[in-house]
C-alpha cells in the first residue's frame, strides 16, 4: 500500500507540473495580448490628439502657438521641434503663428513664427510666478507641465490680440501626443517622426560691457537632476575652479526668482563673471542663450539650456548626479543632435567622479 501511495503521489506531482507548464504559455499569451490592447490605446489616443491638431490648423485663421508655461527644456527640446513639425506637416506658414513665451526667447522662434508676445509684457515676474505655481498644484499635482488648458491660460490669451479658443495650438497637445513616449510605452521613433529637429542660427552676440572676448558658459541649478547637497556643490565648485583656470567663465545666473530652481553661485572663483547684473525678467532667457550660443562651451545641469546650446552650434557639458528623470531626454537629445549634426553633446554623472574618487576639493 505505501508503495501505491507513492506511485499516486508521483502522478499527481507528474499531472500538477504538465498543467502549469500548459499554463504558462496561455498566462504569457494573455499577458501579449493585454500589452499590445494597451499598445493599440495608446496609439489611438495619440491619433485623436493628431486630428485635433488637423481641426486647429485647417484654414487660414490665425493660430497663437502657447501660452507657454512650462519647464526651459521641454520648450528648448520639444516644443520648437514640435511646432515645426505641425507647419511642416500640415503646410502652415509662419505668417498665421503667434508665439507666446517668456524671457526674451524672441530668436527662438524665428523661422516658425511671425509673431512673439513676452508674457512679462502682460504681467510682472512676481505675479506670473505665483499664478503659475498656483495653476501646477490645482492643475498638475504639483508637476510643471500644461495637462490640459485651464483659467490661468485663457486669462492670459484674454491679453493676446487675435486669439481665440479655437485657434489655440495649446501645449497640452506636445505633452499628450508624447507622454508615452517618455514614459517608455511607445518608441522613440514615434516622437522623433513628429518632431522637427534642425540647427538654429546663433542670435548677435551681446554687446554687454565687460564680457570676455572668449568664455565657457556656465549654467548651475538644483533640481532633481542636480540636488542642491554639500557633496554636489563642492563638485561643481571644483568643476568650475578647474575650468576658470583656463577659461574665463561666464555664469548665467540671473538674480531672478521665475521659478522653483536656484541658481549656483561661484562669485568668489577667480576667472569667473556673473551675467547677473545683465539680465531683467523681460530678457533673461534670451541673454542668457545668446551668451551660452557665443561661448566656447557650454557647461552646465543637464536640462534647460543644455538641450539648445547644441543646436546652436555649441558644445556641451550637460550635468547631473540623478538621471532617474533624464533617461528618455538624454536618448532623444543624442539622437537628434546626431541626426541634425548638432555640436557635441557630452553627459557627465557626478556620481561617477565620486566612485573613481577624483579628489577635487573647494
Amino acid at each position: 500500500m505505501p508503495q501505491l501511495a507513492t506511485a499516486v503521489g508521483n502522478l499527481s506531482r507528474k499531472a500538477i507540473v504538465r498543467l502549469l507548464g500548459i499554463h504558462k504559455p496561455l498566462v504569457r499569451l494573455a499577458r501579449r495580448r493585454t500589452r499590445a490592447a494597451e499598445h493599440r490605446a495608446m496609439l489611438a489616443a495619440a491619433h485623436e490628439v493628431e486630428q485635433e491638431i488637423v481641426r486647429l490648423v485647417s484654414g487660414r485663421h490665425p493660430i497663437v502657438a502657447g501660452p507657454w508655461l512650462g519647464e526651459v527644456g521641454y520648450e528648448a527640446l520639444y516644443w520648437l521641434p514640435f511646432l515645426r513639425w505641425v507647419e511642416d506637416r500640415y503646410r502652415v506658414a509662419p505668417e498665421r503663428l503667434t508665439v507666446v513665451s517668456r524671457g526674451g526667447v524672441e530668436h527662438w522662434y524665428d523661422g516658425i513664427a511671425a509673431r512673439y508676445v513676452d508674457l512679462f509684457d502682460l504681467l510682472s515676474p512676481g505675479e506670473l510666478t505665483a499664478r503659475n505655481e498656483a495653476r501646477q498644484m490645482a492643475e498638475e499635482g504639483g508637476g510643471r507641465k500644461q495637462s490640459r488648458p485651464g483659467p490661468l491660460d485663457q486669462w492670459l490669451l484674454q491679453r493676446v490680440d487675435g486669439a481665440s479658443p479655437a485657434a489655440v495650438l495649446h501645449p497640452s497637445l506636445l505633452f499628450r501626443l508624447f507622454r508615452e513616449v517618455w514614459q517608455g510605452n511607445l518608441p522613440v521613433d514615434f516622437l522623433l517622426t513628429r518632431a522637427d529637429f534642425a540647427a538654429m542660427p546663433k542670435p548677435p552676440r551681446p554687446a554687454l560691457a565687460d564680457l570676455p572676448e572668449e568664455y565657457v558658459a556656465v549654467k548651475f541649478y538644483s533640481g532633481t537632476a542636480l540636488p542642491e547637497t554639500d557633496e554636489n556643490v563642492e563638485m561643481l565648485r571644483s568643476l568650475v575652479r578647474t575650468v576658470a583656470a583656463r577659461t574665463p567663465v561666464v555664469v548665467l545666473e540671473t538674480g531672478l526668482a521665475v521659478d522653483d530652481h536656484r541658481d549656483y553661485t561661484f562669485d568668489d572663483i577667480p576667472g569667473v563673471r556673473s551675467a547677473r547684473e545683465w539680465m531683467t525678467p523681460r530678457t533673461n532667457l534670451g541673454v542668457q542663450s545668446a551668451l551660452a550660443a557665443h561661448a566656447r562651451y557650454f557647461l552646465g545641469t543637464c536640462g534647460g539650456l543644455a538641450w539648445l546650446a547644441p543646436f546652436m552650434g555649441v558644445p556641451t557639458v550637460a550635468v547631473y548626479a540623478d538621471d532617474a528623470l533624464l533617461r528618455p531626454h538624454l536618448m532623444i537629445a543624442r539622437l537628434a543632435g546626431a541626426r541634425v549634426g548638432a555640436a557635441e553633446f557630452t553627459s557627465l554623472d557626478l556620481r561617477a567622479l565620486r566612485r573613481i574618487d577624483v579628489g577635487w576639493r573647494c
